[in-house]
Order: structure tokens, then sequence, then C-alpha cells
């Protein structure tokens, strides 16, 4: 059997330290158990705020929650060569959008869209909704959107549909 192009995926939100670090962390544990390992996931911001910080303890006990460990990730911002780097970049909300559409350099090659378009699995205005000044029953919510998100794009990387 002839192995699978690679492929990159980044997903961003506003700071690296809730949406995307737990959206990276689902899409690791779904790709993983699909044997999808020919596709790497990372995650940035389009801030700085959170350069080189681990993810907010919520995001992490939340991910925890379901066998997925954020602990050793570090936050970075969103750079000019992850346009050409990755296949993929995958925003978290309409403004992140319209951020990394706006930063998008002439020679970039990687697609662009909401994480949720992309998976297939947008629900309202495609949205995840940023937990940051929630509690506990926020970053829950997100897991949920993320986790379906990483399962569509299981279904997704399987169909080959761009």
């Amino acid at each position: 059997m002839p192995m699978a192009e690679p492929v990159r995926l980044l997903v961003v939100c506003l700071g690296n330290i809730c949406r995307s670090p737990m959206a990276e962390g689902a899409l690791r544990h779904r790709l993983a158990e699909a044997g999808l390992d020919h596709v790497d996931v990372d995650s940035a911001g389009t801030g700085d705020w959170h350069v080189g910080q681990a993810p907010d303890a919520r995001a992490i006990a939340t991910a925890a929650r379901y066998g997925v460990d954020l602990e050793t990730l570090r936050g970075r911002q969103l750079a000019p060569a992850d346009y050409t780097d990755f296949d993929w970049l995958l925003c978290a909300d309409l403004q992140n959008l319209a951020d990394v559409r706006a930063r998008r350099p002439a020679a970039a090659t990687a697609g662009i869209a909401l994480l949720t378009d992309w998976a297939g699995t947008r629900l309202g205005d495609g949205a995840i909704p940023d937990p940051y000044t929630g509690d506990d029953t926020h970053f829950e919510a997100v897991w949920q959107v993320v986790d379906a998100a990483a399962l569509g794009a299981v279904r997704r990387l399987r169909g080959g549909r761009d």
C-alpha cells in the first residue's frame, strides 16, 4: 500500500492557550486513533501575549478528562512561514479567519478556513467560542466542538476531499 502524502494542519486562535491547543490535542488524538500518522498538527495564535506559555490550566484539565495531554504544548504566534509550511491554516472564529487572511503573504500556499467548515462540522456562524473569561463549563463546551471537528477531520482526510 502506498504511503499517503503528508498533510500539515495549523489551528489558529487568538492567544494559543485555549481553543487552538485544545483543537490540536483533539486532532492529534483522533488522528492517532484512526491511524492517520501522515498528518502533522500544530497550533498558533494571532497575538503574542502567551508565547512560550503552557495552555490555560482549564484547557489542560478538560483535555485530560478525555485522555488527551496538552501539558507539553507551548504558545506561539502565527509566523509568515506558516503560510507555506502548512497545507491548511484552520481558524477558531471569524475574527481569527479575517486576521489570518489579512496577514497572508503573497507567496502563501496554505488554504485558510474555519476549522469547523473545513471539518464539515459547522454550527451557527462556525465559531469556536472563546472560553478564556468563562468557567469550566465553557471549556467543556469548547472540547465538544473541537472533538467533533477532529472527528470531521478524520472523515475528510480518509475521504481525501479538499
